[in-house]
């Protein structure tokens, strides 16, 4: 995701350019002005939002700035519109490929995810569902860590970060018990304790987990 975001960036800068590179002088009422093709510059700038919005947040400062500088002013041409955009977009990408945001680090920590819990999945193909449900049991005990960082919640055993999240409010009753289940899974495969849950478990297991991730760290 980060690879795609950051490659995004590029594209789109070039394409910048290009638009740019493509200005015309036209004669109006005041005389000649710069413009380019306001089709080009209009999609352009969707896509830069949506990839500003997805890469830097929602709430942050970069798509603020953008979506400030794209409100046009009197009698002002869609060139200078361009020009005020330019540095905001550049910035977004300088700090999103520089690693300065926080929602690149969440990124970097979603990739770990899908990649433990593909790892996971794999481990449990080949028939190893004890280490498939030991290493689904880290990435949520990880995950819970994250949440209680974001909450201001101490770190303490999984049990105990469970319910204070869930006593926080940040997921419910009813979530706290299918963590809870989750975690004694993967508490029977760290001691060795096969008997105790099958390989349709640790596979149920695995997709609980990924959607907790996708309900509350994506």
């Amino acid at each position: 995701m980060i690879n795609k975001h950051s490659k995004r960036f590029d594209e789109l800068k070039i394409e910048l350019e290009k638009i740019e590179a493509a200005k015309i002088h036209k004669n109006g009422e005041f005389g000649s002005y710069l413009a380019v093709d306001e089709e080009q510059l209009d999609e352009w700038r969707l896509k830069a939002k949506s990839l500003i919005s997805r890469a830097c947040g929602k709430d942050g400062e970069h798509l603020e700035a953008f979506l400030n500088a794209e409100k046009p002013q009197p009698f002002e041409t869609n060139y200078e519109i361009l020009k005020r955009l330019r540095p905001i977009f550049a910035a977004a990408r300088s700090d999103f490929q520089g690693g300065h945001l926080a929602s690149v680090r969440s990124l970097v920590q979603a990739e770990l995810f899908d990649s433990e819990l593909d790892q996971a999945s794999e481990l449990l193909k080949q028939g190893y569902n004890g280490p498939a449900a030991v290493v689904g049991g880290v990435v949520l005990e990880t995950a819970l860590r994250d949440l209680c960082d974001q909450e201001s919640i101490p770190h303490g055993k999984l049990d105990q970060m469970n319910g204070s999240l869930a006593k926080a409010g940040v997921y419910t009753k009813l979530q706290q018990k299918r963590i809870t289940a989750i975690a004694d899974i993967r508490n029977s495969a760290a001691h060795g304790k096969w008997s105790e849950f099958s390989d349709s478990d640790v596979e149920d297991m695995i997709k609980d987990v990924e959607r907790f991730l996708n309900e509350h760290l994506s």
